[in-house]
This record gives structure tokens, sequence and C-alpha cells, in this order.
């Protein structure tokens, strides 16, 4: 009951975040919205309040904002015209467009800024959480629970640093300061070029000595100005591995199985959810900016499809006739369509233990 209760929070207030975008900005340009639904039809229960029908719809994969005189082609009445989408300014109808995405990545900066408010920065401390058998490490002395002071005199706080130090090495020894208990010791060791795997799974060769990270993380209580700033950069590192990863995955470098859908959703909103609210926001924070990146690709039926036709329409000077829309649109759906199947079946291949 736990993991659905958050499922639903999740894909609920990622939706509505997006939508509330388009309505919002929209809104602030005079256009008319007839309808604003989280979910897809058939429609659950709706209240009009004005001009606007508020829905929640029965299939829970999305939402929409349904704006007047939406599509070109689209009839409206003539004392309505100076309210219809398709009349706006090309900037406006882009601005409309880009919101959802916008604003997806505003609640991520947001939602990480004030976990980090409230709850602080997690880190991990330059504490040695394994030792590889044969590893450089092992043979120099080093046990699980010394904690690094520092590397050849560069003193040493957190795991981030002393990884960093290390792959920076060059050929030459290292000299570690290290505390076991309440002893401070210290020992030289040669690093080894060593195959190991990086954040999308791929195979790299690194400078390492073979340690891993501790499995608890610390957390570092900071201001609210320093929580912000910590919000937005982590905000931006997660959008650069992002990027990165789909780019990877259209190369094929990153296998497709890696993708997750409803079902991994569910699932790892369960866990965060057992961890706590803060946890759970995290990856809210996470699974937005990958709803905004989706969002923006130049694929016919996304925001970034109709982007695209703008910026088309902002070259041509023109509008993209309705046929040339059709056929990109049919083949945008197919691609949407395809990638659904494709989430859906490793989604159910990970819940069957075969991946």
């Amino acid at each position: 009951m736990e993991t659905i209760l958050a499922t639903l929070v999740v894909i609920g207030v990622l939706i509505f975040v997006h939508e509330l975008g388009h309505f919002l900005v929209a809104k602030y340009y005079g256009v008319g919205v007839e309808a604003f639904s989280l979910g897809f039809p058939p429609k659950l229960i709706s209240k009009k309040v004005g001009e606007t029908d508020y829905r929640i719809s029965i299939i829970p994969l999305g939402g929409y904002v349904k704006l007047l005189g939406e599509n070109p082609g689209e009839e409206v009445p003539p004392e309505l015209l100076p309210r219809s989408f398709s009349h706006r300014p090309l900037g406006q109808r882009s601005a409309i467009v880009a919101a959802g995405p916008i604003f997806n990545l505003l609640f991520a900066i947001i939602a990480l800024s004030l976990v980090f408010t409230f709850t602080g920065i997690p880190y991990f401390k330059a504490e040695i959480g394994g030792i590889q058998p044969g590893s450089p490490a092992e043979e120099a002395g080093l046990q699980k629970g010394d904690l690094v002071l520092s590397i050849n005199g560069q003193e040493v706080t957190r795991w981030e640093d002393l990884s960093r130090l290390i792959r920076s090495s060059g050929d030459g020894p290292l000299d570690i300061r290290f505390r076991r208990g309440d002893q401070d010791l210290q020992v030289q060791l040669q690093p080894r070029t060593m195959e190991t795997a990086n954040i999308f799974g791929e195979k790299v060769y690194a400078k390492l000595i073979g340690v891993s990270a501790p499995e608890r993380y610390e957390i570092e209580r900071v201001g609210p100005i320093s929580a912000w700033w910590h919000g937005l950069t982590y905000s931006y590192r997660i959008l650069e591995v992002t990027v990165v990863s789909i780019g990877k995955l259209i190369t094929q470098k990153v296998p497709l199985n890696s993708l997750g859908g409803p079902i991994m959703i569910a699932q790892v909103a369960g866990k965060q959810a057992e961890q706590g609210v803060s946890q759970l926001i995290h990856f809210m924070a996470v699974l937005s900016i990958n709803l905004a990146l989706l969002n923006i690709l130049p694929i016919p039926m996304l925001d970034g499809g109709h982007l695209l036709f703008f910026l088309v329409e902002a070259v041509r000077g023109k509008p993209v006739s309705m046929k040339h829309r059709e056929i990109a649109q049919a083949i945008g759906l197919t691609a949407l369509l395809t990638l659904m199947f494709i989430v859906f079946y490793h989604d159910i291949l990970r819940v069957l233990g075969s991946q």
C-alpha cells in the first residue's frame, strides 16, 4: 500500500508541476485554457471553474492542458480569436510550450534546496568501506574502517576527494596518512591501472588502489544560502548526467535494458518512501529532471516536437502545414509507443528476475 501511495504521489506531483507550467504561462498571455487534466481519458472526476474544466482521469501516465485554438485547423469563434493559442505570436506560443519542462527543472532545484535546508547535505567520509583482495591497499596493510586523512600531503575529508586524488595521481607512489582507532598511521603504496565501471556501467580503466566507499553516509548541516546553491549545482549535475545518458542510449553505448518505466518507478518510489520523506523528494527531483529532458526531445507529440515546428516556422516565416504536421506526429507517436513497449518489456523482465 505504501508503494502504491508513493508512486501516485511521485507521478501525480510531477505531472501536475509540468502541466501547471503550461497552464500558468498560457493564462499569463491571455490564452484560453479549456481543460487541465491529470491523467489521460476517460476522466474520473471533473469540475469546471470559469472557462477551464479541471479533471482527474483514469490513466495515470501523463496529463495535458487543452488550449483554445491549440490546433491550427481548429474552428474558433471570431470573438475568441484574440485568446486562441494558434493566433498568438510565435514567441508566446514557444514560451507556453517550453514552460512545462522548465517548471520540472525549477521543481527539482526547489525540492533539493528545501531538502538540503531542513535535513542537510549527505556525503561519504574518506573512510575505507571495503578492500579488494590482492589490491595495493591490501598489500600496504590498509583495513576496512581506516579513515584517510591526507594523500601526498593534501588533506582529505570526503570520499570524492580521496577518489579524485587517487585517480589523478601520476606514476609515482602515494603517501597515505590515515587514522585507525586512536592512532594516526602512514603507508606508501603504488596505484595500479585497473578495470572498473563508470556510472553508466561502461568498462573504463583508471588509477586505483582497490578500496570502496563506506555504506553509511554522513550529513552536513548548512545554512539556507548554501543549501540553495547546492540545490542548484546538484540539479545541474543530474541534468548533465542525464543528457550524457540519453546520448549513450541513442548511440547504444548503454543498453536499452537500463531504461525504467512505471513499474521501476513504483519499486524505487516504494524503497525511497521507506527511507523517509527527504529521500522520496530527492528521487522526485531526479525524476523531474528526467521528465523535463524527455519532453524537450525534438519528437512530435512531445513539447520538443512542438518547439521544433516553431523553429521551422521562424525560419520559413509561416507555420508547418497540417499535412506535414500529421505525418510527423504519426511518426512521433510510433516512436513513443515503441519506447513505451521497450520500457514496459524491461520492467516486466526485472519483476520476473530475468535481468
